[in-house]
């Protein structure tokens, strides 16, 4: 897996930590490390960044002088594609799907969108249920019409170039874990757009680690998110020149999503105060709270983490979207004299 053949920017403050959670694991009697992807720099952080140095590369390898791309209201990838737009000193425009129906306005103009914007990005605002790339296309023609050279990044950064990336990462903690005679047992991260999840699965198979991987769904039906997330890894790992992943290796628990995509879960509001509480890590309520909901609960459940079973949890960033949220959060269970678990 030689990814020096690709183009890249190296802008991602990596490699990131690998961490023992020791609160986290007493509480739930599994013993949980956390790979801090919330911590590879770019306005925050976050999994995206990782994608964003080879998408940015082909863009800047094009000659593009705008890139564009769509999400939802909070997304965490338009932040942060904004970002790496304004370290390279070109534009950035980013089309913003409503998939909550929210009129809060810290949620529609706070967090991620106060970022784009301080970043220099120009959005426009859509109601839910658009055929968002078509409406992207639209408007990188309608750029180029104008003489922009417009590079277009699909939601997520999630193709195969984007999911580069974390094919990097897989080799990156394999690399972190032998190095330090740590032996994993399952990695469990939160999955949505599939980028993540694909490349993770398609650089796993091509360094042969036999490292379980399960993806905590955050919007669509099991069977879709797997196929999404199999036809990527192996479009990923034909442009690595790696063998294919197994349909088996696919693996994704969409038991936790709540609602809906970007609707606060009771468990996800529950995971981000452990995190906060008992080891100091921000998540976001749509997709590290509702990834470590599932994890918590699958532990407590006994139906991973037995058996002395060491699991990683890939945090996939995504703080600034607190202050999207803080409506969700209630007032009575925010104290300062006793933290919602017994200390040690």
């Amino acid at each position: 897996m030689h990814l020096a053949r690709f183009p890249r920017l190296h802008l991602a403050h990596l490699p990131t930590p690998l961490e023992r959670m020791p609160r986290l694991s007493k509480e739930l009697g599994a013993e949980i490390w956390i790979k801090r992807d919330d911590c590879t720099g770019m306005s925050s952080g976050g999994n995206k960044t990782r994608k964003l140095e080879f998408l940015m590369a082909e863009a800047e390898a094009q000659g593009a002088d705008m890139v564009m791309t769509q999400g939802a209201t909070q997304s965490n990838h338009a932040r942060q594609t904004a970002a790496f737009a304004a370290r390279l000193g070109i534009g950035c425009h980013v089309l913003l799907e409503d998939r909550t129906g929210y009129d809060d306005a810290n949620y529609n103009m706070n967090g991620n969108v106060l970022l784009d914007h301080l970043h220099g990005a120009s959005t426009e605002k859509f109601p839910g249920g658009h055929d968002m790339p078509g409406e992207m296309e639209r408007a990188a023609e309608e750029r180029r019409a104008e003489g922009k050279k417009v590079y277009v990044i699909p939601g997520g950064g999630s193709n195969a170039v984007g999911a580069l990336g974390y094919a990097n990462c897989a080799l990156e903690l394999v690399n972190q874990a032998n190095e330090r005679g740590l032996r994993i047992d399952r990695i469990v991260h939160a999955t949505g757009s599939s980028g993540t999840q694909a490349g993770l699965v398609a650089g796993l198979k091509a360094i042969n680690a036999n490292i379980p991987l399960l993806g905590i769904g955050t919007r669509a039906p099991q069977p879709k998110q797997e196929q999404m997330v199999y036809d990527l890894a192996v479009k990923t790992a034909a442009l690595m020149g790696t063998p294919a992943p197994d349909r088996s290796d696919v693996v994704a628990n969409t038991n936790y999503v709540g609602e809906g995509y970007g609707i606060p879960t009771e468990s996800g509001l529950e995971a981000i105060r452990m995190f906060a509480e008992l080891e100091g890590i921000l998540l976001d309520p749509v997709y590290s709270a509702k990834g470590a909901a599932g994890l918590i609960d699958l532990i407590r459940t006994g139906q991973i983490g037995g058996d002395g079973e060491r699991i990683v949890f890939l945090h996939t960033g995504g703080s600034v979207g607190l202050f999207g949220y803080d409506w969700a959060f209630d007032r009575s269970h925010q104290h300062t004299d006793a933290p919602m678990m017994a200390a040690e």
